[in-house]
């Protein structure tokens, strides 16, 4: 599992259409936020405390996947998503890095990242099933949850020539 399965769930063509720029834009905007998404995910599951809230996060999540259109997301739910992930300070400093990009012109990552974050938490509650709870018992610090977040993070190719690495790293790095 990788990133890539995260772009087969969301409608691009629809992003792109509500943000009003192309099919390729909106995919590495998708592909850009998708990786903020999942590094913040990690982060906060290195720890026992996160890791416990993801855990309860995903148990919500289960059995939801992608969508058909922007307007089946629960973005009100996804904005609440975000602000869990990211954390109500990081979220704006994020969304506005990640918005002044040059790579994503004319996208508002504050009104793509609650569109991806139900998204992901689906795929993730949906690929972790039943590992998260074994797993979570044998290793302290969520290495469960955190390996499924790690593979999607790092999992398979991206398809769009974009670091992810360097996209969560520089975003996420030097900050506790």
């Amino acid at each position: 599992m990788a990133l890539d399965d995260i772009l087969k769930q969301v409608p691009i063509d629809d992003i792109a259409k509500q943000l009003g720029v192309s099919p390729d834009v909106a995919k590495t905007a998708v592909e850009q936020g998708g990786a903020v998404l999942l590094g913040g995910l990690a982060k906060n599951a290195s720890t026992d405390e996160g890791s416990a809230a993801i855990q309860k996060a995903l148990k919500k999540h289960e059995g939801t996947g992608g969508a058909a259109s922007v307007k089946d997301i629960d973005q009100a739910d996804g904005d609440k998503i975000v602000a869990h992930i990211l954390g109500a300070d990081e979220k704006k400093k994020v969304t506005e890095k990640l918005t002044q990009s040059d790579k994503t012109a004319g996208i508002d990552f504050g009104k793509l990242l609650p569109i991806l974050a139900p998204i992901v938490m689906g795929l993730i509650a949906n690929a972790g099933k039943g590992k998260t709870e074994s797993a979570s018992t044998e290793s302290q610090g969520g290495g469960g949850i955190g390996d499924i977040i790690g593979g999607l993070l790092g999992g398979g190719s991206n398809g769009g020539g974009i670091d992810l690495g360097s996209i969560v790293g520089g975003l996420f790095g030097g900050k506790k």
